[in-house]
């Protein structure tokens, strides 16, 4: 409940709406209240006594509540759709923009398909729960009050004879509220796995055909959508199973009123318009017990939804500024020092990625980094822009902590190329502008020749204006990197990384991409992850790393002389002529 109510902040910008939704509710309950009173007053007015002006003035009457009460019952739905569907697309933004706002650290835990159900299912869950307050969830609450009040004015000894069987039905919802929210909080997280391993296989498609492993991911998606179909029909069956129940107790109250009201009737205890008229009430006041034993079902989902949602909005990203953060200064010649430094991933002490890392990196040197799968490599360039926090000894960036620095500053002195290439659909040019939309065409076309880009785009059908299609798939994987360097080298950043990010571009036009970053970064800093020695073994310093430690820093040849591993890797990729 309490996760709904710190949702409902977002139904506050469409108060007026709501609040009028819900004026027009409350005409509509009072007009369907007033229907039982007029059949009393046809019955004991009209039909008994033979009045026919009665029966011909009450129909009109009736029949112009009925039209009144269809005009704003239609005025109702439109304002409860308007409101409902606002406050779901505000909702969306503000999950979207929280995700933006995670670290790294937190997009490690809450996975991808977990987010994409946040964002959907549990969105149109809490949407539907609101939607429906304004409508029918709120009108059957007043109909049934309403309805009570009017049966004790009707006749107090059958009201009080039907209060045991509205304290039952009562009972019976708060039960089964209470048991199906959780058993829906299990649904969305059977859910939260199905769609991970949809989104998986619908981003590795061509990797589980290349590898005819289709037979083996349907038997995975098999298993996982049984498990969720079957979470779901256990959920929807024990939710089915209240209706038929509140039904049968519905009908033995109005059978129970038949009974006892028709003998008050013999016995001239009260008139037949009286009896049609709290039969009428009745039934508009358990009725409504009906409808809300199907909102629980929705009031449940919501609940947990809502829960799921509020996971989301509250979790605080990882990494953020101090409060007396400072923006760190143009790096002329920057300088990044790694002293004491250990890093483990989630805190889990018992499996360090980083240990002991010591080293100092000056403005105007390219740093070539090498290593074994595993060996930490990526994980230390991730420092560096602060996407982690070292777990221990600190990461100055020119002589500052960059824990004492704001986080934004950082990242606009720093241009990285990751090792799996990511483009956006649209063109060519938007890509290779995503971190500098202001950038003129020159600038572009500057950075894509850079980048060794430039012949293979003008040879694309629209040159720079190609569209480029949902994860670059019109593309091969060379030409993405070569666009995903442009886009870095385009910042003009005073330190550049680069996460193995040529081993899809041939040798020659990755000596070309090395020849150009040293006219782009002169006075800067690069740091070059490598799998290929020759793409670092013309770097002013090569650091190699193993089982997340420094093995051997220096030259090439430094290296080929001190270095066991550097000469193993050396002698595995080159040949034995050492």
């Amino acid at each position: 409940m309490r996760d709904i109510r710190d949702l409902l902040c977002f139904v506050r910008p469409y108060w007026k709406k709501s609040l009028l939704a819900l004026i027009l509710l409350i005409v509509v309950v009072i007009s369907d209240l007033a229907i039982p009173r007029l059949v009393q007053r046809v019955i004991d007015q009209g039909i008994i006594k033979g009045d026919l002006s009665v029966v011909i003035h009450t129909f009109f009457l009736m029949l112009a509540i009925s039209v009144t009460n269809m005009i704003f019952a239609i005025g109702n739905n439109n304002l409860s759709v308007q409101v409902g569907e606002s406050l779901a697309r505000d909702l969306r933004e503000a999950l979207f923009v929280k995700i933006q706002s995670f670290s790294y650290g937190n997009l490690d835990r809450l996975q991808t398909g977990q987010l994409l159900v946040r964002l959907s299912s549990d969105t149109v869950a809490f949407q539907r729960f609101v939607q429906i307050s304004l409508r029918i969830g709120t009108r059957a609450p007043l109909l049934m009050v309403g309805s009570l009040i009017l049966m004790f004015n009707t006749d107090r000894t059958l009201a009080l004879a039907m209060m045991p069987l509205l304290v039952l039905t009562m009972v019976i919802l708060i039960f089964y509220v209470s048991h199906t929210s959780p058993l829906y909080m299990t649904v969305q997280k059977k859910l939260d796995k199905l769609n991970t391993l949809l989104q998986e296989n619908i981003a590795g498609a061509r990797l589980v055909k290349a590898f005819v492993r289709r037979a083996y991911e349907s038997e995975r998606f098999e298993v996982q959508n049984e498990e969720f179909t079957e979470r779901n029909i256990k959920v929807m069956q024990f939710a089915a199973t209240m209706a038929p129940i509140l039904n049968a107790i519905v009908n033995i109250g109005i059978v129970a009123i038949i009974w006892g009201g028709g003998w008050q009737v013999i016995q001239g205890g009260v008139t037949a318009g009286q009896l049609a008229a709290f039969i009428n009430y009745l039934q508009t006041t358990l009725s409504p017990l009906m409808i809300m034993g199907n909102l629980a079902n929705v009031y449940a989902a919501a609940a947990a939804s809502a829960q799921r949602i509020q996971e989301v909005l509250t979790t605080q990203p990882e990494i953020q500024d101090m409060p007396n953060a400072t923006p760190v200064q143009f790096l002329e010649k920057p300088q990044i020092r790694f002293e004491q430094v250990a890093f483990h991933y989630n805190n889990n002490y018992d499996t360090p990625v980083l240990r002991e890392i010591n080293l100092e990196i000056q403005g105007g040197q390219r740093i070539g980094i090498l290593g074994s799968t595993g060996a930490g490599k990526t994980t230390l360039l991730n420092l560096i822009p602060r996407f982690y926090d070292v777990t221990q000894g600190r990461l100055r960036l020119n002589h500052v902590d960059v824990r004492q620095l704001k986080q934004e500053s950082i990242l606009e002195e720093i241009a990285i190329v990751p090792q799996e290439t990511v483009l956006f659909s649209g063109s060519v040019r938007e890509n290779i502008r995503y971190g500098r939309p202001q950038a003129t065409d020159e600038e572009v076309i500057a950075a894509a020749k850079a980048a060794q880009a430039h012949e293979f785009i003008l040879n694309l059908p629209q040159g720079y204006d190609t569209h480029i299609e949902e994860r670059g798939v019109n593309l091969s994987g060379g030409q993405k990197q070569r666009i995903a360097i442009a886009r870095a080298l385009l910042m003009r950043p005073s330190i550049l990384l680069l996460d193995d990010c040529t081993s899809a571009v041939d040798l020659e036009t990755e000596a070309k991409i090395q020849a150009e970053l040293e006219t782009w970064m002169k006075d800067k800093l690069v740091l070059l992850v490598g799998q290929r020695i020759g793409s670092v073994m013309n770097a002013d310093q090569i650091l190699v790393m193993d089982e997340g430690m420094i093995a051997a820093l220096g030259t090439h040849q430094r290296l080929l002389e001190s270095s066991p591993i550097y000469r193993e890797i050396y002698a595995s990729q080159m040949g034995n002529g050492v």
